[in-house]
């Protein structure tokens, strides 16, 4: 098994960072031809997911409806920090994923890319890599 943390730094309250290439580049120092790679993120108000990374209209229109379904000021939230809608938005999003590794690299689709996905920014923040 083999274990790295990623450092994140978003720059806005919400945004969708790709970070295929970092987790390519960790695949890649491990020398590992075929496996399973979690990827898990320790935050109540971030998640992680897998989309298109072709078209960066995907990750707007992803964000657009998220707002519009979960507002960021509603009154009636009951969690008083002011961030009820980025927990939402996290565990709708998820926490972890599991991917496929074959050849020494991601068994990804054509046009799919790893994304970070804050909802409470902008901050620094952590994603686990193990891989098995």
């Amino acid at each position: 098994m083999h274990r790295e943390s990623l450092v994140v730094e978003t720059k806005n309250r919400e945004e969708l960072i790709d970070i295929t290439a970092e987790v390519r580049e960790f695949i890649r120092s491990q020398n590992v031809e075929t496996g399973v790679l979690i990827v898990f993120v320790p935050h109540t108000t971030a998640g992680i997911t897998v989309n298109e990374g072709a078209d960066p209209s995907v990750k707007k229109d992803l964000l657009y409806v998220l707002r519009k379904l979960i507002p960021h000021r509603d009154l009636n939230y009951k969690h008083l920090e002011g961030n009820s809608d980025a927990h939402i938005k996290a565990s709708l999003m998820g926490s972890s994923l599991n991917l496929l590794i074959e050849h020494g690299d991601l068994r990804l689709g054509t046009w799919q890319a790893v994304f970070f996905a804050e909802f409470d920014g902008p901050r620094q923040r952590r994603v686990y890599l193990s891989l098995f």
